[in-house]
């Protein structure tokens, strides 16, 4: 197995540190009460109701999933690689429940767009990462 290089580390650091990000930001929002709902503007009120279940769960899936493939790369595992594919495929459940079925883009504004396509962006780009990774023998 190679040595990858110093930058593939840092590159895996913040990668760990925008998932465990978006963990919490999982977390808080799971913990919004009723009462914390109802303090929100009507069009994020109305984002809440329109979410479906299982567009939860794949956001779920997406964020503890980019945590784990993050770890995978930092203790130079291959198995990175499938755990990243699993989280891109919840982004895309989860895109297609907020934006197809929930309507984000028009209740939650262009920020919520741009968001969802960073995220969209990083986790292909730690596919790319990964692949290129196990190609060059920095993974085992």
């Amino acid at each position: 197995m190679n040595a990858p290089p110093r930058w593939f580390t840092v590159v895996a650091i913040v990668a760990l540190l925008w998932n465990l990000l978006g963990c919490a930001a999982f977390i808080s929002d799971l913990r919004l009460t009723p009462a914390d709902i109802a303090q929100l503007p009507e069009a994020h009120q109305a984002l809440y109701a329109a979410r479906p279940t299982w567009a939860v769960i794949a956001t779920a899936i997406a964020v503890f999933g980019g945590v784990l493939g993050c770890i995978a790369l930092l203790l130079r595992k291959k198995w990175a690689l499938p755990v990243f594919v699993l989280s891109l495929i919840g982004i895309v459940v989860q895109d297609y429940g907020l934006f197809v079925l929930a309507d984000a883009a028009t209740l939650a504004g262009p920020v919520a767009v741009v968001l969802q396509g960073l995220v969209l962006v990083i986790a292909i780009g730690l596919i790319v990462l990964s692949r290129k990774a196990i190609a060059r023998g920095w993974l085992k």
